[in-house]
């Protein structure tokens, strides 16, 4: 009997985007007993699910999930609420799940929604398409199929000699096309292939590849519809790859600024200045620092793309220095 193996195919691309990958944690490695201190690693889970429940439209945010998992009350609506609550379970088991136990992500399945399903942690009793924005982009295989299929893609998972970097990016379009609970797919799908990076390089613990799809949304969905229309996980397994590279270089930016004081002068004026006054205006900036306003907006931009910076709460927001 011959064992089942998804459809695609490894491209010169992947095997690039592979090694660049490689190369990023490497250079991260040497360092992660710097890295992955204890408020880096809450940071970074926190990005992770806010991410994940913003792909599905919960936009409660990375400061009341803050404020949830310190066990403070929040308003918000109650199924949001419950969403952020099975969100923050399923992730606090995130280290003990074993990536090629199918119990184990049916077990997920049933922290992320419990409060949400009736039959959460159980599959689909009943057929499913998946839409977008133009109707039915999907239809998935019928219900009866959906524990064969899944038990074939966990032995597939399992006994595959496949590199797990490669792994992680088939299992996630698999998992989505065969879409096989009544809600928590998207989730679940981003969480797996979290745990099976982690499996690769425990580093992965601390890298919220989960907000970097957010940030990509779009080209999330289209390259699952590409690979549908393929019918080949191919295009997604490069847009994935190229996601985690994006994430695994945004962290190492973060570290490396920290830990080699790698920024300019002109970029530490500015960061100081945002802590001291988080809504700061780039004109005030551009005064105080003795640079014009267009050099303070690309210094700016540079360090948002280091993950050292970001703004919260849009124009009549504020600056959110990232950097301990």
């Amino acid at each position: 009997m011959h064992s089942y193996k998804p459809p695609y195919t490894v491209t010169s691309r992947m095997l690039a985007l592979a090694t660049a990958i490689g190369e990023a944690l490497t250079k991260l490695e040497y360092e992660e007993n710097k890295i992955i201190t204890p408020k880096l690693r809450k940071k970074n889970r926190i990005k992770t699910i806010a991410g994940t429940l913003e792909i599905e439209g919960n936009f409660i945010g990375e400061e009341k999930i803050t404020a949830i998992i310190e066990g403070k009350r929040v308003l918000g609506s109650y199924k949001d609420i419950l969403e952020v609550e099975g969100a923050i379970e399923a992730y606090k088991a995130f280290e003990t799940y074993r990536y090629d136990h199918l119990e184990d992500l049916l077990y997920a399945h049933k922290l992320l929604m419990n409060s949400i399903l009736r039959n959460a942690g159980n599959f689909r009793s009943v057929n499913v398409g998946v839409g977008n924005h133009e109707g039915v982009s999907h239809v998935a295989p019928p219900h009866g199929m959906v524990p064969e299929l899944m038990q074939q893609l966990f032995d597939w998972l399992k006994n595959s000699d496949e590199h797990l970097l490669i792994k992680s990016c088939v299992f996630h379009y698999e998992f989505e096309f065969i879409h096989p609970f009544s809600d928590g797919n998207g989730r679940i799908g981003r969480l797996w292939q979290s745990v099976i990076l982690y499996h690769w390089k425990k580093i992965f613990s601390a890298i919220p590849t989960e907000s970097i799809i957010k940030e990509h949304q779009e080209a999330y969905y289209k390259a699952l519809e590409k690979a549908g229309s393929l019918g080949e996980s191919t295009p997604f397994v490069e847009f994935m790859l190229e996601v985690i590279l994006e994430t695994v270089e945004k962290v190492g930016n973060t570290v490396g600024n920290k830990v080699g004081n790698l920024l300019s002068e002109n970029q530490k004026k500015i960061l100081a200045l945002m802590k001291e006054n988080p809504k700061i205006s780039a004109q005030t900036l551009s005064e105080h620092v003795g640079i014009s306003k267009r050099k303070i907006e690309e210094n700016i931009a540079k360090l948002k793309n280091m993950g050292l910076l970001q703004r919260a709460g849009g124009t009549r927001g504020h600056w959110e220095v990232l950097t301990d």
